[in-house]
């Protein structure tokens, strides 16, 4: 069974770093791109990150630039999302996603596989 597992979300104070990790259990993706998304409610789920099969293409929003960290270990089949000086505006579900292909685009529907999500508040 395919299974995108988040974890490490949480309430920090703005400012404050978080890492966020996503667990394949069925490890299957070591072959595609993966990438971070994220949505509050009444809103449209929103690109946040994405990294390449093999690490090598890593592509952000802009929002994310500069502050958020994408990275992934094909040996513990985890990938993460380092999340420094964190804002009032990040707060959010955050949800991991596998690519159908191996580049990581910012369109979510090229995305076939998601988490449960993790929720990220951060309080100002």
């Amino acid at each position: 069974q395919v299974r995108l597992v988040e974890s490490g979300g949480g309430s920090v104070q703005a400012g404050a770093s978080l890492r966020i990790s996503c667990v394949d259990s069925g490890r299957l993706f070591s072959n595609n791109a993966m990438g971070w998304f994220r949505q509050t409610p009444g809103n449209e789920r929103e690109f946040v990150a994405g990294i390449s099969w093999n690490g090598g293409v890593l592509n952000y929003a802009n929002s994310a630039k500069g502050r958020f960290v994408i990275s992934r270990d094909k040996t513990r089949n985890a990938l993460y999302l380092q999340m420094n000086d964190l804002k009032p505006e990040d707060t959010a579900l955050y949800y991991c996603a596998a690519s159908r292909g191996s580049v990581p685009a910012i369109d979510q529907n090229t995305y076939n596989y998601w988490g449960q999500g993790t929720q990220v508040t951060v309080s100002s």
